[in-house]
């Protein structure tokens, strides 16, 4: 087995195409198909299914696949982490991170760090958490902002809290008024804008109303944040959202504090490769911003720091919400 076999194989696994695989791989396709034959001939069994030209994986074609892009990316971080070996001038991050810290905190923080780290190539990846953590453990990025219910260990990943989120209701600002505060049960007679699977507020909303007793009614489910705003916008239903979304052009309503319905932000990398001294360099920043936010008082309404001090190394000191 070898790197340029595992190339070919991931391009045509994201292409389901031999000649587009072979143009973005930059080879004849007779030599690209042949790379694979012999790929597969090494590891025993076919990889794809090939029909009139409709190309698929096989299952060891599916069991390959994560592994194959993780061997990829590993390879990648090695060359840019020798790289960087001499002074942190140059390299490369590519960052995970829901859109709602997209649309919030992140933008300032990166700013601030480009300020700082001019040579440093910034790749930001907006996806839901539930996506990130998968594109983390495949070696897609080096660094992301996940977003759960709770602090939630990983052996796959080492991960920091950064943030405690409140969620919130919105509505079109011309819809009824739901009340000063909303008891989980409330929602049972709401129709709710979901967002897709992998966003990390759709379980915590689901997972909440069926504690209570009930299944949520979804209005339209499947949206990503801009769509699940401006459809709420729009007045066809309710959206629990972070409360860093919300704004002015909605209606929003808090929920009782016995509702628990907070998310954690942690600051995640794979547990098992030694970031470079860029994701480091990031990963201080980005934890450093958030502690000198919460000690002027300048994070928004509806957020706690959980990050105190941060040291010399780039490592973050946990110690609790903020008071």
């Amino acid at each position: 087995m070898q790197f340029h076999q595992l190339a070919y194989f991931v391009a045509v696994a994201e292409h389901r195409h031999f000649t587009r695989a072979a143009e973005q791989v930059r080879v004849a396709q007779p030599s690209l198909s042949q790379q694979i034959r012999a790929l597969e001939h090494d590891l025993g069994a076919p990889l794809f299914h090939r029909i009139r030209g409709n190309v698929t994986l096989t299952e060891a074609g599916e069991t390959l696949l994560p592994i194959a892009r993780r061997i990829l990316a590993d390879t990648e971080t090695a060359r840019l982490a020798i790289r960087e070996l001499d002074e942190l001038d140059r390299g490369r991050v590519r960052l995970g991170a829901p859109p709602s810290l997209c649309t919030g905190l992140l933008p300032a923080m990166l700013a601030a760090f480009r300020r700082r780290y001019p040579g440093i190539q910034l790749e930001l990846h907006e996806s839901g958490s539930g996506d990130l953590r998968q594109r983390l453990a495949e070696g897609a990025l080096d660094l992301a902002l996940l977003a759960g219910a709770r602090i939630t260990a990983d052996a796959g990943l080492t991960a920091t809290p950064l943030l405690l989120e409140e969620l919130v209701v919105i509505a079109a600002p011309d819809a009824p008024v739901l009340g000063d505060r909303l008891g989980i049960g409330a929602l049972a007679d709401v129709p709710l804008v979901m967002f897709r699977r992998g966003y990390d507020v759709r379980e915590a909303t689901v997972n909440a109303c069926r504690a209570a007793g009930f299944e949520p009614s979804f209005a339209i489910e499947g949206g990503e944040m801009d769509a699940v705003l401006e459809l709420v916008r729009a007045g066809v239903g309710a959206a629990v959202v972070p409360s860093t979304v919300a704004g002015d052009r909605f209606r929003m309503t808090r929920f009782t504090p016995d509702a628990g319905m907070t998310r954690v932000v942690q600051l995640a990398h794979r547990a098992d490769v030694e970031p470079t001294r860029a994701v480091r360099a990031l990963r201080s920043a980005i934890a450093g911003f958030v502690a000198d936010a919460a000690r002027r008082a300048s994070l928004p309404p509806g957020i706690e720091s959980l990050v105190d001090a941060i040291r010399d190394s780039g490592q973050v000191t946990r110690v609790g919400p903020a008071s």
